[in-house]
């Protein structure tokens, strides 16, 4: 029963497939082969419009090197307090973009409020040389606590971000997840709220190593190739990152592993609700479950062979945990069975 992190379960069998197809003979290196330029375009014609795409190893690649792309001198980029980019990259941001800063904004459930974002924007004028500029603005969708934003919410960020002219950024690690949340198009859950650039993630639904950097203005992105060959991610081989988003693409798959990661969450949801030793903090959204657990079944469900992980309680969370509780995370994925979630609702039944 593993539930500790979607990032433990191992690559979809038709990505694992395709990377054995392509592993014979020849291409060319450096993101020039015809199989690269070929994902290329898949990603233009999944996002509604032409669009610079670029092959990076990790998310937090990705996020670092997206904010070193608009990064300013003092600059200053906003996201909410929990996201992974200023709680668990370990300060790459700061480090790639040459010492920029990460002001965290507060919001309920993993969500930046708008109005405290505006307020914080306030805080650094821009013309002020000695409290440094502000660079951009960051959301997190899915956000760390398995919660999405509305495209109105999306539409509210982006409204402040482009009235101070800053770029808006979208972590997507869970981009597929949130997606088939909210049953739109990708184009209708980026640029056309008008996001600027993605993060976007293939590793945690069902690919071995394939996240990239997406900028909807491609004349944007022209410092970007220097950006990721000093950053040490440009991938020689970078065929078989293309390998794994041809078989993450071809007939839906993606949305495919992210809708059954989603309902294996819905279903350990309702597990938890039926229960008598645990209760959820929140409604999932995505992949990821919070149940409030009694300590004294934790080490009981380990040892019954449940892999999950403690949890601190998100900023502004008001649900109250007992001190016999704690809070816990359960991430699903593509590999995720129905007899596991079911396994683990009898242990808490």
């Amino acid at each position: 029963m593993f539930f500790a992190s979607d990032n433990w379960a191992g690559a979809h069998p038709s990505i694992a497939a395709n990377l054995t197809r392509h592993a014979a003979g020849f291409a060319s290196a450096y993101g020039s082969s015809e199989l690269d330029r070929q994902v290329d375009r898949t990603f233009s014609e999944i996002f509604e419009r032409d669009v610079a795409v670029f092959f990076v190893a990790t998310g937090t690649a990705a996020n670092s090197l997206a904010m070193t792309a608009v990064a300013r001198p003092g600059g200053v980029a906003f996201c909410h307090r929990e996201a992974h980019m200023i709680a668990d990259e370990g300060g790459a941001p700061e480090y790639f973009t040459g010492g920029g800063r990460l002001c965290p904004v507060d919001g309920p459930l993993g969500r930046m409020d708008p109005a405290i974002l505006e307020n914080e924007i306030g805080r650094y004028p821009p013309q002020f040389v000695h409290s440094g500029q502000p660079a951009a603005v960051s959301i997190t969708q899915s956000s760390e606590i398995g919660t999405v934003y509305s495209l109105d919410q999306i539409d509210e960020i982006s409204t402040i971000a482009k009235k101070h002219g800053l770029p808006l950024h979208m972590d997507g690690a869970r981009f597929a997840n949130a997606l088939v949340s909210l049953d739109v198009s990708p184009a209708e859950m980026t640029w056309k709220r008008g996001v600027d650039i993605v993060s976007f993630g293939g590793t945690k639904n069902g690919c071995w190593c394939a996240e990239a950097v997406v900028f909807f203005e491609p004349e944007k992105a022209a410092a970007f190739p220097f950006i990721r060959k000093r950053a040490a991610q440009l991938f020689s081989k970078s065929r078989f990152i293309a390998a794994q988003f041809e078989a993450y693409f071809d007939k839906g798959l993606w949305l495919d592993t992210a809708r059954h990661a989603n309902a294996m969450a819905k279903r350990l949801a309702g597990h938890v609700q039926a229960s008598s030793k645990a209760r959820l903090g929140w409604e999932p959204q995505a992949n990821e479950v919070f149940p409030i657990i009694r300590l004294s079944e934790v080490e009981r469900l380990k040892e019954a062979g449940a892999a999950f992980y403690p949890w601190h309680p998100p900023h502004g969370f008001a649900g109250g945990i007992g001190e016999d509780e704690t809070l816990t995370r359960f991430v699903t994925s593509f590999a995720t069975t129905e007899d596991e979630v079911d396994r683990f609702g009898d242990l808490i039944a």
